[in-house]
């Protein structure tokens, strides 16, 4: 796209040059996370909530009878804070440190080096792909990895399905367009009907095979999967697109290359998608009440016992930026995605 004069792109292929072209993509050239850069994730604003996920993941590792060997995997570290705190908490478990094979998946190379220099840990493994994953048990965890993908829009308006697109009318000045869409072969194509009592629609191809792709590795091998992400659980979907820069939402086409671009995932979709692939169950809350089951109130106590008043106070304001059901504790959802055999519900 070096002459971007006239041409006319899919959303999901202008996010995807937006966020991922590999010389000037927002992600490709910088590290937007932390109070310095353009959003800040759970793992950056305490160590708490990686703390919890470590928790959950040993808890999962012994529900699954302890195997001698597993993989764990992050889809997407960001700055690569959550996998410290990881790391950190493993280490006081030595039985399931010496069979947890720590593996992430990273498309940046900008932020795998940022990755590298902040958790330090020689054994962990950096994926380019999941079918470098060989086959032992796997637990995935996701936090804010799917609202990153590349999405397409599709809106039926008086009957008829347009599918959006993104025209550069020049360098400088962009536009949506809306084209006719063939939403029955797209659905042959995809094999069920997402249209069905739909008005909008925001599917990500990308996302879909990551789900499939991991539905497969837990259908072969066992273990499952965390999603912590931007979410709404009803089953009609809506227009979530939004782009973020300097802590603000901005406008989406403005702002290409130079924002984040994210939405919000639709736990019913992916229930369909997962439900297709076999006899899976999946489980799903608010952050606020996840966190707040594995207990992070207590080890909040726990950790603030001796502490000045002023450093208490600042730990219990991260935790509410967390659970506060203005902030993250409502906007935020989990989901649990494992083999229907399988009755772990820690955090649900």
């Amino acid at each position: 796209m070096k002459n971007k004069k006239n041409v006319l792109v899919t959303l999901d292929k202008f996010i995807e040059e937006s966020l991922y072209n590999k010389k000037h993509g927002y992600y490709m050239k910088k590290n937007p996370f932390g109070e310095s850069g353009d959003f800040i994730t759970a793992p950056n604003i305490s160590i708490l909530f990686s703390e919890m996920i470590a928790i959950w993941v040993i808890s999962f590792w012994e529900k699954l009878n302890c195997p001698k060997q597993f993989n764990l995997i992050e889809l997407g570290a960001g700055n690569g804070e959550m996998m410290k705190v990881l790391v950190r908490t493993f280490n006081k478990f030595p039985k399931f440190k010496n069979s947890c094979k720590i593996n992430i998946l990273e498309k940046s190379e900008l932020l795998k080096q940022t990755q590298k220099a902040n958790i330090k840990d020689t054994k962990i493994k950096w994926l380019n792909n999941l079918d470098e994953l060989n086959n032992f048990p796997c637990i995935f965890v996701a936090n804010e990895f799917f609202d990153s993908l590349p999405i397409k829009q599709f809106l039926k308006k008086e009957k008829k399905w347009y599918e959006r697109h993104v025209k550069f009318v020049s360098n400088k000045k962009l536009e949506y367009l809306d084209i006719p869409f063939d939403m029955k072969k797209f659905e042959k194509k995809i094999k069920f009907k997402i249209s069905f009592n739909q008005k909008f629609v925001e599917y990500s191809p990308l996302a879909a095979k990551y789900l499939k792709t991991i539905i497969k590795k837990i259908k072969l091998n066992n273990g499952g999967i965390l999603i912590i992400d931007y979410a709404y659980l009803e089953k009609r979907m809506k227009n979530t697109l939004q782009a973020v820069s300097r802590h603000k939402y901005c406008n989406v086409l403005k702002g290409f290359r130079n924002s984040d671009i994210t939405y919000n995932l639709s736990f019913s979709l992916i229930n369909k998608i997962i439900k297709k692939s076999g006899p899976f169950s999946s489980l799903s809350t608010t952050q606020k009440n996840f966190l707040t089951k594995l207990g992070i109130l207590d080890r909040a106590e726990i950790l603030s016992k001796n502490m000045l008043f002023s450093e208490k106070a600042d730990i219990y304001f991260r935790i509410k930026r967390l659970i506060d059901e203005n902030q993250m504790g409502y906007l935020f959802k989990v989901m649990f995605i494992t083999n229907h055999k399988n009755k772990f519900k820690l955090g649900f």
